[in-house]
């Protein structure tokens, strides 16, 4: 697609920025420029897969280009306050997960956005960034495995040790296991199943394995609950170097008359590459390619932020997912709601 969208990307600390950028970039959008504070280390992989982007000397000059989207990927704990700030300078807002990491900030960012009229959205790419996903959807809504009554997420990941900045283990920094991880299966959860808002009946976090880091989790889990169906998630720093890639991502979404089956990234002893998904139903029983089923949260958003529609993702379902992400770590964390 063409668009005339113009976006800056605003704090590069996190390496998810390099898919957010680069995927605007896909449904031709154009990025102005980029601010970050200082050094990050994820600055170098950056700048030389956009060598041609400006770095800005202040968020004010990135905010006067005349961009109408800011793409965020600070440390977790200050993007709501760039959000915001991006918000009151008149642009639309996507910030990686989590888009913030405490329920002040949540209600913060509700206030910004009810008195702007300003578009606030996560980009969950463990949902918005997998093919497979996209075809899961479709099937769904086909009603291939008749109605969705149970969501399984598995989201492990690599602790890749020394290349992580101080803040990743620092708890007030990155909010917490579940805020952070979890929140892309929760985002799932409530996806595939339609529900609008979940009961929290379990929610757990430890550190296992890391004691000389007393501010890491490297384990979590969480159960739901919604009405005619459940979920539970289970998240971790524990992916063996063994394993070719950074997690083996899983998603099992149950139906009453079948299931689907997600290895996002890797599928051991099996098939190369990536995007495996495999469904069992009444008539069918089969691997499903995932190689055309595309990405089109960046184009949806792209039109949401023309037509200020909601088709990319609801604001009340942004909204939602970090409000159960934030009390799921508050409880696990034996905090008063």
């Amino acid at each position: 697609m063409t668009t005339d969208l113009k976006f800056v990307a605003i704090g590069l600390d996190h390496r998810h920025i390099f898919g957010q950028v680069q995927n605007m970039l896909d449904v031709g959008a154009e990025c102005l420029g980029y601010w970050t504070e200082g050094t990050p280390e994820t600055l170098d992989g950056f700048q030389k897969r956009f060598p041609d982007l400006p770095r800005f000397e202040t968020r004010e000059a990135a905010y006067g280009m005349g961009a109408q989207l800011a793409v965020i990927a600070a440390i977790p704990e200050d993007r709501s306050a760039l959000a915001i700030e991006a918000m009151k300078q008149g642009l639309d807002v996507m910030t990686d997960k989590p888009g913030c990491t405490t329920l002040q900030q949540l209600d913060q960012i509700k206030a910004c956005v009810a008195k702007t009229n300003r578009i606030w959205s996560i980009d969950f790419s463990e949902r918005f960034e997998v093919p497979a996903v996209t075809r899961a959807t479709e099937l769904v809504r086909s009603g291939a495995i008749g109605r969705v009554v149970q969501t399984v997420g598995l989201g492990p990941h690599r602790l890749n040790r020394t290349t992580r900045p101080d803040w990743f283990f620092q708890r007030s920094r990155y909010g917490g296991i579940l805020t952070d991880i979890a929140s892309h299966q929760i985002d799932q959860f409530l996806h595939f199943t339609g529900s609008l808002d979940a009961e929290i009946t379990l929610a757990h976090v430890a550190n296992y394995a890391n004691p000389d880091d007393p501010g890491l989790q490297d384990f979590g889990e969480i159960g739901l609950s919604a009405e005619g169906c459940r979920g539970y998630i289970r998240v971790d720093w524990y992916t063996p170097d063994g394993l070719p890639t950074w997690g083996d991502g899983r998603l099992t979404i149950l139906g009453t008359d079948g299931y689907i089956e997600l290895r996002k990234y890797v599928d051991v002893g099996g098939s190369e590459g990536t995007d495996h998904l495999v469904m069992a139903n009444g008539s069918r029983c089969e691997k499903i390619s995932c190689a055309d089923a595309g990405m089109p949260y960046f184009s949806a958003l792209a039109h949401d932020i023309r037509d200020r529609t909601e088709t990319a993702m609801t604001q009340s379902h942004a909204f939602k997912v970090m409000e159960l992400a934030i009390k799921a770590q508050m409880i696990a964390e034996g905090q008063e709601l």
